[in-house]
């Protein structure tokens, strides 16, 4: 595989970079001496900024040079060239923007983000500096066009995802659309036993099967294979697959089955179902899908001290501690010290309380120190990126939040969508706003 392409997974480190695989492709395609051109000259001019033709050239050569290498004809070269320039334009009017806006990428960040994509090709850093002079491309130009992509992306998320909302009735739509059924129904796995009645039964017949149908359950009850005796004692026709239903969502249930099986556990065997047939027994082997997600969450208070350019360090670490033994040892109030003292003003004006927290709703330094609290109990003194805390669990409770995951995947899908849509008007407002001038034919 030419090295070039590899890039082309680069969007799944992060949807911001979704466009980068493809820029760091058309860099490090090969440009030859001959390609270059002796003089330069302005082709466009878009607000504050130009495009010079030298910028132009190289990108049409770069796109070119990778069509090739993957076994793509190129198109209609005065085609592609208008392309291209337009492309740049585009590029030219967001970064100007971007950068009125005031959106930078740090030093860091962009280290991180050059370490992650040379992690995703399996090399090291120097590797991959390396393999990038091999190709013709200097790190520092790999470094650049990295930059301002990442630059774009922020920008356009900032500006596009303002503009975009989902209401609780599109959510609601979506969940009862086919698409929305089909990925969140539960499908359930049953075990079936069938003791048949006559067409017109005695009372005496009646009874035999009734007494067999509690046997067979008593017997479930204290641990028999299902299967055994499904095989031994069900007149039902799948007897012989060992009294299995397959996977069936609900609504290709029986309707006999449809009340009991959702309410079953996986493994539990349901009472004697009667009916005109005879007598059902069911079991739940195993379900699949649907909402439902069981977590412990915790209902919890905390004070949070940061250093501040007032407050060294070494100053909010001891307040902290100074507030933990004032509750602790001088038995003073817990939130008449939060609503004093703490710098979370989202919880400090109701006594350091916090919502019910789920696993994974806190950072993890702060989760941890909670998860190992007594109930009551208050913590010592920890620190997190926010500051230094100090924390009481309140009270405990198991919890499912299948509805509200359920709902928040959906409202990621939809704005998904929606983002796509947005950016592509956005981009022909941005367009239409910005002076361009083209001061030749590309």
């Amino acid at each position: 595989m030419h090295f070039s392409q590899r890039f082309l997974n680069l969007k799944q480190l992060h949807p911001a970079w979704a466009c980068l695989g493809l820029l760091l492709a058309l860099l490090v395609a090969p440009v030859t001496q001959a390609d270059v051109q002796p003089l330069d000259r302005v082709v466009a001019v878009v607000d504050d900024d130009i495009v010079m033709q030298s910028e132009l050239d190289q990108r049409t050569i770069q796109i070119v040079n990778r069509m090739r290498q993957q076994n793509m004809p190129p198109p209609n070269l005065e085609v592609l060239r208008k392309r291209v320039l337009e492309q740049l334009v585009m590029e030219s009017i967001q970064l100007q923007r971007a950068t009125q806006a005031g959106i930078r990428i740090s030093d860091n960040q962009l280290n991180e983000t050059m370490a992650r994509i040379a992690e995703s090709n399996g090399m090291t850093l120097d590797q991959f500096q390396q393999a990038l002079a091999e190709e013709g491309l200097s790190y520092a130009q790999a470094r650049e066009q990295i930059r301002r992509e990442m630059v774009v992306s922020r920008y356009q998320q900032r500006r596009v995802e303002a503009r975009i909302a989902i209401s609780d009735a599109e959510v609601e739509a979506y969940l009862q659309s086919a698409e929305g059924k089909s990925q969140t129904s539960e499908e359930y796995l049953l075990g079936h036993i069938l003791i048949a009645a006559p067409e017109q039964p005695t009372q005496e017949q009646l009874a035999e099967i009734q007494a067999k149908a509690r046997d067979l359950y008593q017997q479930l009850q204290q641990g028999a294979n299902f299967q055994q005796l499904a095989m031994a004692h069900s007149d039902a026709q799948i007897a012989l697959e060992g009294g299995s239903l397959g996977w069936r969502s609900a609504e290709q249930l029986p309707s006999l089955f449809v009340e009991v099986a959702p309410r079953l556990k996986v493994g539990e065997v349901a009472e004697p179902i009667v009916a005109g047939s005879g007598i059902h027994l069911i079991k739940l082997v195993d379900k699949r899908g649907g909402v439902s997600q069981i977590v412990e969450q915790s209902r919890t208070r905390h004070i949070l001290i940061r250093p501040t350019e007032i407050r060294s360090e070494y100053e909010a670490q001891q307040l902290i501690g100074q507030l933990h033994k004032r509750i602790t040892q001088g038995g003073e109030s817990f939130a008449d010290l939060a609503k004093a003292y703490s710098d979370d003003p989202a919880s400090a004006s109701a006594g350091g309380e916090m919502d019910w927290l789920n696993p994974g709703d806190t950072v993890p330094e702060f989760e941890k120190v909670m998860m190992a609290s007594a109930l009551g109990e208050v913590s010592k003194p920890f620190r997190t990126q926010f500051g230094w805390h100090i924390l009481e669990v309140l009270e405990r409770r198991q919890q499912d939040i299948g509805v509200q995951l359920q709902e928040a995947q959906v409202r990621q899908l939809l704005f998904r969508r929606k983002f796509e849509e947005e950016l592509e008007s956005w981009l022909r407002e941005i367009r239409e706003e910005a002076y361009v001038e083209i001061k030749e034919q590309a």
